[in-house]
C-alpha cells in the first residue's frame, strides 16, 4: 500500500508531538483549538527555510528540523513570549524516510525543550521548503517591541556574535579553524539556542528587543529606526567567541558579528531608571549578557566606535556572506 501524505504527518509528527493541556484538538482536524490564558495576549510569529537558500544538501536534516523551530522561538524571545503551540508547512520533493526521521527528531527535541506543541500544518509535494508559524502568550500589554528604546537607554548582547557566520565562512573555505573550532562554530550554526527564558525575564525590564538574526548592524538599526532614535556602540565590548578571534583577523571578526547573521542573540536595551533591576536578575546568571553602548537622540544613526575611536564598516562584498533568515 502506498505511503501517503496522511501517513506521513502521523508517523513522523502527530504520534510524536508535545502534549499541552492547553490544545483541545491538534494535528489530525481541519484546524486546531487551543486555550489562552486569561489576562494574556497572542503573539504569532512565521519563518521559512527553503533549500539551497537557507541551507544546502550538506546540512543534517536534525539540524533543519531544530533550526527552523529556533529561528521562530528567537523571534517569541525578543518579544518576551512564552513559546505554545507550532504550525509547520512543509513541501517536499519525495517522501525520503531517513531524512524525516532525522528532520522529526530534529523538531521534536526543540519543541519537547521548550514545551511547545504541533498543532497542525500541511504538506505538499515540490522543492524543499519549510514555514514554520510559532505562537505564544505574553501577560497583555507587556511584550517587548523595538519601538521602545529612549536617549540615555544603555543596549545589551545576551552572547557572543560571528559564531555562524564564521562557520559558513569555513564551510565555503573563506576560513581555516582547527577542528575543535569548527565543531563549535558549525554547532552555532546548525543548533541556535533562543533566549527565550532571557526574554520573558526582561518584560517590564528593557525598553525595546530584537533577536540577532541578519547581523548586529542590522538588527540594532531596526530598532534605532522603528524607535526614532540614535545609538553608539563600543565594538571592543561586543562579544566575540574564541574560536572567532583565534581563526580571523579582528577586522574580520567583527565584519563577521556586525553583518554575517544567524547568532540568534538577544540585542535589547534598558533604562537607567531599570538598569539596578536588570543587574539583580542577571546576578547569578552563568551567562551575563554584555552592555555595547547607549542609545542617543541621533535619529537614526548608529555610530561605530574601537578603542574611543571611530570605525567603518569595510565593504561587505569584501567580507564574509552569510545567508539568513528575512524578516
Amino acid at each position: 500500500m502506498a505511503f501517503g501524505e496522511f501517513d506521513l504527518i502521523d508517523t513522523y509528527f502527530t504520534q510524536r508531538s508535545t502534549k499541552r493541556h492547553d490544545v483541545a484538538v491538534g494535528v489530525g482536524d481541519d484546524g486546531a483549538v487551543v486555550s489562552l490564558p486569561e489576562h494574556s495576549e497572542l503573539v504569532i510569529v512565521t519563518d521559512t527555510m527553503v533549500a539551497d537558500v537557507h541551507f544546502d544538501s550538506d546540512t543534517p536534516a536534525r539540524a533543519v528540523g531544530h533550526k527552523i523551530i529556533a529561528v521562530n522561538l528567537s523571534d517569541l524571545a525578543a518579544m518576551g513570549a512564552e513559546p505554545t503551540w507550532i504550525s509547520l508547512a512543509i513541501t517536499l520533493p519525495q517522501v525520503d524516510h531517513d531524512w524525516l526521521e532525522d528532520f522529526a527528531v530534529g523538531l521534536r527535541e526543540i519543541c519537547d525543550y521548550y514545551g511547545c506543541q504541533l498543532i497542525g500544518g500541511d504538506t505538499t509535494q515540490g522543492p524543499l521548503s519549510l514555514t514554520v508559524t510559532a505562537h505564544g502568550v505574553v501577560p497583555a500589554d507587556s511584550a517587548l517591541k523595538r519601538s521602545g528604546a529612549r536617549p540615555g537607554d544603555w543596549i545589551y548582547l545576551s552572547g557572543p556574535l560571528g559564531d555562524a557566520g564564521l562557520a559558513l565562512a569555513a564551510r565555503q573555505q573563506k576560513a581555516k579553524l582547527t577542528d575543535e573550532h569548527y565543531k563549535r562554530v558549525t554547532d552555532r550554526l546548525y543548533f541556535p539556542s533562543p533566549r527565550v527564558a532571557l526574554g520573558q525575564s526582561l518584560r517590564g525590564i528593557a525598553s525595546s528587543a530584537i533577536d540577532i538574526s541578519d547581523g548586529l548592524a542590522a538588527d540594532l538599526g531596526h530598532i534605532l529606526k522603528a524607535s526614532g532614535v540614535g545609538a553608539r556602540v563600543s565594538l571592543e565590548a561586543v562579544p566575540l567567541s574564541l574560536p572567532l578571534t583565534e581563526s580571523v583577523s579582528q577586522e574580520q571578526a567583527l565584519t563577521l558579528a556586525l553583518v554575517s547573521g544567524d547568532d540568534y542573540e538577544l540585542c535589547f536595551t534598558v533604562p537607567e531608571s531599570r538598569r539596578g533591576v536588570f543587574d539583580t536578575l542577571i546576578a547569578h546568571s552563568p551567562t551575563k549578557p554584555i552592555c555595547i553602548g547607549r542609545i542617543n537622540n541621533e535619529s537614526g544613526k548608529l555610530k561605530l566606535e574601537l578603542d574611543g575611536e571611530p570605525w567603518e564598516l569595510p565593504d561587505k562584498s569584501n567580507g564574509f556572506q552569510h545567508f539568513s533568515e528575512r524578516k
